[in-house]
């Protein structure tokens, strides 16, 4: 990764609903623009993500998503209403922004959900994307959604059936993610607070298998594992607010935009088939598999991101 480096530029943009979004710009002001797609939904974006691109080539935008980091209002509040929290509003921020900062067009990179986001966007803006480095990528399919919450206790059956057994009886056998949901949101602080930190035992469990492997120390913050899975269940159990496999069919459309996507070998979380199917379809994009690597990192992943960033900075 580049040394550190600090924002020359950071603001709220107003995009309506009584929302404020968090951005920041750092890197050259004249150099090639790129926009970063966070995680989660709700894991906002972490200095970290400023390291992958070189400074001297690169103008990096990053923002946090509505309700998460350092956007108002923030989603750890449970009176916070997401009704006016989807993919729909996600987009419209994202192009809000784009021509907040006066940038025509773009590359952007994203990872977990934030590949899912940007797919969307670079299906409905193409002529805004000029190249797409997308890791650890998903598309928030029903398919994975359940292998996500329910199919994955094959591989870890102790930990998955304490992930079960957080929510009621009654429901344990359904939709899990609106399940915890609705646990999330209920009025008893204890009772929500109990539900985030299952559903983040999960979360820490199935990204595990990756060389280096750490807990999530954010998980520790109660205001961050409320917002974040607040958020994430919000999402998950609509399916992202995308029709099912949109993401998918929609591969051919992104033809005449470079990509390339990492996944780790190891990625449990979101196995390589979905970027696989991506690349099938997508001409202009090439799959790389890091053997060894995880959900989002792992031996080899960083790396392979920053090679690619590089790769397109030298064009």
């Amino acid at each position: 990764m580049y040394p550190p480096i600090e924002p020359y530029a950071h603001g709220l943009l107003d995009v309506g609903d009584g929302h404020r979004v968090y951005w920041e710009t750092c890197g050259n002001p004249e150099g090639r623009p790129a926009l970063v797609v966070h995680g989660g939904p709700g894991s906002g974006a972490t200095a970290s993500w400023r390291r992958l691109f070189d400074p001297a080539a690169y103008r990096i935008v990053l923002f946090d998503q509505r309700g998460c980091g350092r956007s108002t209002p923030h989603a750890a509040d449970p009176a916070v209403d997401l009704s006016t929290n989807t993919t729909a509003h996600l987009l419209a921020d994202m192009e809000r922004l784009r021509a907040h900062l006066g940038i025509r067009g773009w590359l952007l990179c994203g990872a977990s959900w934030g590949s899912s986001l940007a797919l969307a966007y670079a299906q409905r803006h193409p002529e805004r994307v000029s190249a797409l480095v997308l890791f650890s990528v998903v598309a928030n399919t029903r398919r994975e959604i359940d292998w996500v919450t329910r199919d994955m206790g094959r591989i870890f059956p102790a930990e998955w059936a304490r992930f079960r057994a957080g929510v009621p009886a009654e429901q344990r056998d359904g939709d899990l993610s609106t399940a915890y949901a609705r646990l999330v949101n209920h009025p008893d602080p204890q009772v929500r607070d109990r539900a985030a930190r299952d559903w983040c035992d999960w979360e820490d469990v199935h990204v595990s298998l990756a060389g280096g492997y750490a807990p999530d120390p954010r998980f520790a913050d109660p205001v961050f594992r409320a917002a974040f899975v607040r958020l994430v269940t919000h999402y998950f159990s609509n399916l992202g607010f995308l029709p099912d496999g949109e993401l998918l069919r929609g591969a051919a459309q992104l033809a005449g935009i470079a990509g390339v996507l990492v996944q780790g070998r190891l990625d449990v979380s979101g196995p390589p088939d979905i970027a696989w199917r991506l690349t099938r379809d997508w001409p202009d994009a090439r799959l790389v598999i890091v053997e060894g690597g995880g959900h989002g990192g792992g031996h080899g992943m960083t790396e392979t991101v920053v090679a690619a960033l590089d790769e397109f900075a030298r064009r």
